[in-house]
Formats: structure tokens, C-alpha cells, sequence
């Protein structure tokens, strides 16, 4: 019996290459994207392609009743869309937080909703969330990204304990930078905050940053490799809870082990480049 896929975020990066990864294993993939002309290519090699903006609760619901309606089950689903929103934490307005909260954590949070009947009818289906190393260790410039992570890591861990004993899985994939226009998306966003004089440095070591942690840096995965992993956790009877990709977050995450203080002081050397 053929299984079945639903992946959002697939008009580029990890979400095309993931499309790519479940394709190559021959399941049925229903691909997603804002903008279905970003995805025809993921049409033409065989996977079915659907509009989806995850903070449209409609959309979802009528992706979701398609997927049913043509293959009776959801066997895993992949939360994958999100985007960035940097810059100092006051000069973030709540608009511009709720937006990054509603993509990168309600977004997600609707999709399982609505999946996960079908899943519990079956006894059986995996559900991978696309986070980031941000969401376990957070440094300055990044607090509303890193927030709306640090969110879902706290939600796939308790939704992993509430539905173990319904016959589904929950993990969570934790890249570090990648080969992608995250950092794109990240400097549009950016452009939008009125600044505070007295965050420059914040500013500077975001731009900084870009070299070390960036899309473009030599400690970037591609997106090939964080599908790799993406279709590891949903294909496997066992899946991990978590898969940190990459050697940058796999060092990152070491981060967490020290002491408060220690990593405090270890950050605020930004503050003096």
C-alpha cells in the first residue's frame, strides 16, 4: 500500500528537497505551497500540489479533506513552513510577533488538528516538525524567531507523550544554518523594525552573523541533508524524538549544557566585536 505525505513549505529549500526526498522512496506526495506556480516542477515529477497558507484554517481543512477523500490516510506530515523574524526584542512590534507565532507555531498546530483524527482512526502516522537549533539555544537578535521554537519543541514534546499510546509518532528535526534564502526572508523582515539606537550591536551581529550561520557559510547544510533526515524520522517505525543536522548545531546545542552564567558572558562578547 502506497503512504502518503502532506509537506508544507515546499516552494524551496528543505521543503522542495524533502518533496524530492519522499518522492525518490515512491510515496505519494501532496506538496504545498502559498503559491502553486512556486511548486510546478514538484507537479511535473509526480507529486500532487496543493495552494496552502498554514494560517488558513480553510485552506487546510480542504487540502486535508482532498488528501482523504483520494488515499484515506495521512501516514506522516511534515511542518515544515516558517520563516525568520530578527531584530531586538523591543523593537519587534506585536503585530510583527503574532505574524511569527502564527505561522512557525499556529500554523503547525493547525495542521495537527487536522490530521491527527485520521491518524488515531488508523492507529498509525508519524508527524515531523521542522525547528531549528534556535529553538534550544537562543542568542540576541533572534528572539521572535527563536521564541516561536522554543514553543514548538515544548509542543512536539508533550504531543509525543500524549499520543504514544495511539500508535503515532512525534519528532523533531533541529537544523542549524542551511543552504537556502531563509536569510533572504530574514533581511526583508529586518527592514521593517524601527530601530533603537542602543541595539546597533544587536543589529551588527546579525549581519555578522550571516557570515558564520548564514545560507551561504561553510558551516551550512544543504537541503538535501535536513530532508535526509526529515524522511529518516517519518519513514522509521521508531523515530527519535529529536535530529539535530549539522555540525554548527550540533556544537550550538552544547551551548545548553553550561552553566546560565557562563553562557551569558560567553554571549556577551557580541557586544565587543
Amino acid at each position: 500500500m502506497e503512504r502518503t505525505v502532506l509537506i508544507t513549505g515546499c516552494s524551496s529549500g528543505i521543503g522542495r528537497a524533502t518533496a524530492h526526498a519522499f518522492l525518490d522512496e515512491e510515496w505519494t506526495v501532496y506538496a504545498t505551497a502559498r503559491n502553486p506556480a512556486d511548486i510546478e516542477t514538484l507537479g511535473e515529477r509526480g507529486a500532487d500540489i496543493n495552494a496552502l497558507d498554514v494560517t488558513d484554517s480553510d485552506d487546510i481543512e480542504r487540502v486535508v479533506d482532498r488528501i482523504i477523500e483520494e488515499d484515506g490516510r495521512v501516514d506522516c506530515l511534515v511542518n515544515n513552513a516558517g520563516y525568520g523574524q530578527h531584530g531586538p526584542i523591543e523593537d519587534v512590534s506585536d503585530d510583527l510577533l503574532a505574524e511569527q507565532f502564527d505561522v512557525n507555531v499556529f500554523g503547525p498546530h493547525r495542521l495537527v488538528r487536522e490530521v491527527l483524527p485520521y491518524m488515531r482512526d488508523r492507529g498509525d502516522g508519524t508527524i515531523v516538525n521542522v525547528s531549528s537549533v534556535a529553538g534550544r539555544v537562543a542568542t540576541p537578535g533572534m528572539g521572535a524567531y527563536a521564541a516561536s521554537k522554543h514553543a514548538m519543541e515544548g509542543y512536539s514534546d508533550v504531543l509525543r507523550n500524549e499520543v504514544a499510546g495511539l500508535g503515532i509518532d512525534v519528532a523533531v528535526v533541529e537544523p542549524g544554518p542551511v543552504e537556502t534564502s531563509f536569510r533572504e526572508r530574514v533581511g526583508e523582515e529586518i527592514t521593517r523594525l524601527d530601530r533603537t539606537d542602543d541595539y546597533d550591536w544587536v543589529y551588527e551581529a546579525q549581519e555578522d552573523a550571516s557570515v558564520v550561520a548564514g545560507d551561504s557559510s561553510p558551516f551550512a547544510s544543504t537541503p538535501e541533508e535536513v530532508a535526509d533526515v526529515i524522511l529518516e524520522a517519518g519513514v522509521s517505525t521508531d523515530p527519535d524524538p529529536r535530529y539535530v543536522v549539522g555540525g554548527f548545531a550540533r556544537l550550538a546545542v552544547k551551548l545548553r549544557f553550561l552553566p546560565d552564567r557562563v553562557r551569558d558572558r560567553l554571549i556577551g562578547l557580541l557586544r565587543t566585536f
